[in-house]
């Protein structure tokens, strides 16, 4: 146990670092969600076709937006996966005494780290554009522990894909194939009430509708009644991804 909070640990703090010196990729990536928000958001608003229970649109989007980009950042996680491979340095991680179902949640959890970061771009410039979100600072921690958490599980997609995918351009496609379908087909957009039939039942088996549905309620609209239901869903999620990567982890070198 301890062997695998250290193995935790050491991938975090070396995300930490990478952190450190290279921030332009988060700031480039917040570009797309801020102009969900600035733009979609009031145009959507204006039209008033979409029911949010009270809550005014943009509102309503910004934690779906929030998500998506913190996804987007974890499914192409991988990419680092597919550098290691060629570098060298994943073999150098498979022969350390560490398992690899430590290794593997640890490189996931890592992607949390990032997306964290992420979303603390994105919020400051929510609020400056006239996004309310609720003032109860044990809410928004635990919607950042959400997003820390669930991130691991969409990081932990992106080590399967890279499993199977050899090159980064093949990844890269890939990787935008499983990101779009995920939020177009999710919550994040408008409620689940409203889509289509078939895509009601994709959204009951859609990860992120729950990661969507839990920031929401901690952040904008304050309804937790499916706030369980959410938690219960995304550990579910994290822990069947995390188990499926492990498994495969090691053709990412063969």
């Amino acid at each position: 146990m301890f062997g695998t909070m250290r193995t935790l640990s050491v991938m975090m703090e070396l995300e930490l670092r990478r952190l450190k010196h290279e921030r332009t990729e988060l700031y480039t990536r917040a570009v797309q969600p801020v102009l969900w928000i600035v733009v979609f958001g009031p145009i959507m608003g204006a039209v008033r076709a979409v029911p949010t229970g009270g809550v005014p649109y943009t509102d309503y989007i910004t934690p779906g937006v929030l998500i998506q980009s913190t996804t987007f950042v974890s499914i192409f996680y991988g990419l680092t996966i597919v550098w290691e491979r060629d570098s060298g340095i994943l073999k150098k991680l498979l022969v350390t005494p560490a398992s690899r179902y430590a290794t593997v949640i640890g490189r996931s959890m890592a992607s949390g780290i990032r997306a964290i970061f992420q979303a603390l771009i994105i919020v400051p410039i929510a609020i400056l554009i006239g996004v309310r979100f609720l003032p109860n600072a044990l809410y928004f921690t635990s919607a950042l522990l959400v997003i820390f958490f669930a991130s691991g599980g969409f990081a932990a997609i992106s080590i399967l894909i890279a499993s199977f995918m050899k090159t980064r351009e093949r990844f890269m496609g890939i990787g935008q194939a499983v990101t779009f379908p995920l939020f177009f087909s999710s919550n994040a957009l408008y409620p689940v009430e409203i889509m289509p039939h078939v895509l009601r039942e994709l959204a009951l088996f859609n990860p992120m509708s729950y990661v969507v549905d839990a920031v929401r309620a901690l952040t904008v609209s304050g309804n937790l009644a499916n706030i369980a239901t959410d938690l219960a869903a995304i550990a579910l999620f994290d822990a069947a991804m995390f188990f499926m990567a492990s498994i495969s982890f090691k053709r990412i070198i063969e």
